[in-house]
């Protein structure tokens, strides 16, 4: 029992000193793009506040190359002084030592699951808000480009959502069986309702009339079937700074109103099993380092060396397998989880002929 918590410790200790090393890395690299970007229009302090708010989201998305990382140093380092020779020699089994890393990986993958839904996300919406705020933005959040979204042959363009979930400058189109325009309006703002139901206000409207368009004003106008107050909020994000929760019900909205909901279905997958692919790092990691000849075989710097090489082919072959899968329309989730398999086989297949 000492022993698999001294193992344990000295992963997680790993797993620190890696996180805290690309922390600095990344911290800097951030700091120095966005001081470039403020044209004096906020201080070097209120950069590195900016920095520090969106770090923790940038390296929860480097969680599986951490583990590795981390684990390698720290089986890598207890080899180099032949604590696990030594741990070996008194009959310790390989299943105590998965064991011994098993507990420190499942508070992980669990405080992984949990920072992407109640804390990474937030803290890079603050970040936004306050630099937004900074650079003298007022209430109103223009969405670039404007957002569309179809419900059957009724098409709605939004241009700007303020802090109040109020939207703005709505254009919203209606055609017929025929796909010609019979109706077509342009308002203000609108008030959101729980129903989906929104109450257009200063509307211009025109209505097609025996071939002809006429135009008509309201000072209020109800339309049914739209996005809930929820929802709303969603449309000024980037998909990563949206929680898994959100993620998976706006791609559901997108999806029931016949709108390709494959960008965020995408993300959520990709973070949900995330944590998955952590574990497969760390047995992929304990393979590399944790032989009982390993540090003969090979020195600290090499053992490193193979976790920074592996670390870039993981990134590398992630992105061609998302690539891939959305180029051949593959099953979503498959695509999510195959990066995973693949480690997971390689991990299984070394432990397999690991001298222990």
């Amino acid at each position: 029992m000492i022993l698999q918590r001294y193992i344990g410790v000295s992963v997680a200790k790993g797993w620190l000193l890696v996180l805290l090393v690309l922390a600095a890395v990344f911290g800097l690299i951030g700091f120095t793009q966005e001081l470039d970007h403020t044209e004096m229009d906020y201080s070097a302090i209120d950069v590195a506040r900016y920095t520090l708010l969106i770090l923790p989201n940038q390296l929860v998305s480097l969680a599986p190359v951490i583990a590795l990382l981390g684990s390698i140093v720290a089986l890598a380092n207890l080899d180099r002084y032949n604590e696990l020779t030594i741990i070996s020699c008194t009959g310790f089994p390989p299943t105590k030592l998965l064991t011994a890393l098993a507990l420190p990986t499942v508070l992980l993958m669990t405080g992984l699951w949990l920072c992407m839904e109640y804390v990474t996300p937030q803290l890079q919406q603050s970040a936004e808000q306050e630099r937004k705020a900074l650079r003298g933005g007022g209430d109103d959040e223009w969405i670039p480009g404007g957002v569309w979204s179809t419900d059957g042959r009724r098409y709605i363009h939004l241009s700007m959502i303020s802090e109040g979930k109020i939207p703005g400058i709505i254009k919203l189109f209606e055609f017929d069986e025929s796909n010609e325009l019979v109706r077509a309006l342009w308002a203000q703002t609108a008030q959101v309702r729980e129903d989906r139901s929104w109450l257009f206000q200063q509307v211009r409207e025109k209505v097609l009339v025996n071939g002809e368009f006429r135009t008509r004003g309201h000072k209020e106008l109800e339309v049914a079937n739209l996005w809930s107050p929820d929802e709303l909020p969603t449309l000024t994000l980037k998909d990563d700074s949206m929680n898994l929760s959100i993620l998976y019900r706006y791609s559901q909205f997108l999806a029931n109103n016949g709108q390709p909901p494959d960008k965020y279905l995408n993300a959520f997958w990709q973070r949900l099993l995330m944590p998955l692919t952590v574990l497969a790092m760390v047995l992929l990691a304990t393979s590399i380092s944790a032989g009982a000849t390993a540090g003969r075989d090979r020195s600290f710097g090499i053992n490193i060396g193979i976790g920074a090489v592996l670390g870039i082919l993981f990134y590398l072959g992630t992105q061609i397998i998302f690539a891939l899968g959305q180029l051949l329309q593959w099953n979503i989730p498959f695509v999510a989880l195959l990066p995973t398999l693949i480690i997971l086989t390689c991990a299984l297949f070394l432990m397999r002929r690991m001298r222990w």
